[in-house]
């Protein structure tokens, strides 16, 4: 899956704003085959209401093509939009510091820039 948001932040800066606040989430495609969808990494002061209309509203339009089911589906990602999201912070991390080392600055040197 493709990950928004995160261009040009290393490991370490990544779990610096997880720590303040920050989260990896994805909305569900619910009108396709296809149930996955861009992961989002939403900082700590950023909205995920812009992200999810996007997404709503395109599970709106495709529902038309599947008009028996479509209140069903339509009800769900309206409720994925309600809640907010699906969290994937924690498998996110485990699989990053599985390819990425943790990062350990030597504080001693940062102190005097």
């Amino acid at each position: 899956m493709k990950t928004e948001n995160i261009d040009g932040l290393t490991l370490f800066e990544i779990n610096l704003l997880i720590q303040q606040g920050g989260r990896f989430v994805t909305f569900p495609n619910t009108m396709t085959k296809d149930k996955s969808s861009t992961i989002y990494f939403i900082r700590p002061n950023e909205k995920v209401f812009k992200y999810a209309l996007k997404h709503f509203i395109k599970n709106l339009m495709l529902g038309w093509k599947s008009f028996p089911l479509r209140p069903f589906q339509v009800s769900k990602s309206l409720f994925y939009l309600a809640i907010g999201s699906k969290d994937y912070t924690q498998t996110i991390l485990a699989d990053a510091k599985t390819i990425n080392p943790v990062y350990n600055p030597n504080l001693y040197c940062l102190e005097y820039v």
